[in-house]
C-alpha cells in the first residue's frame, strides 16, 4: 500500500483517524503492518502491501 493513502483512509467501524505501523517496506511501498484507530481500538492488518479493511466481524468468514 502506498503510504500517500493514509490522507483519504478512515476507519470503517467508526470512521476515526488510523494511525499506520510499518512492519517492512519498499520505498514508498508498506509490505507488511497494520493501521490501528485510537478512537474504536480496531487494528487492521496489511499484508503483501494489501490493506485488509473489513470490520473485524467480518474477516474470518
Amino acid at each position: 500500500m502506498k503510504k500517500t493513502l493514509m490522507d483519504i483512509l478512515a476507519c470503517p467501524v467508526c470512521k476515526g483517524t488510523l494511525e499506520l505501523t510499518v512492519g517492512s517496506e519498499d520505498g514508498d511501498d508498506v509490505i507488511t503492518g497494520s493501521l490501528a484507530c485510537a478512537q474504536c481500538n480496531e487494528s487492521y492488518p496489511i499484508e503483501e502491501s494489501i490493506p485488509n479493511l473489513l470490520p473485524p466481524e467480518l474477516r474470518s468468514l
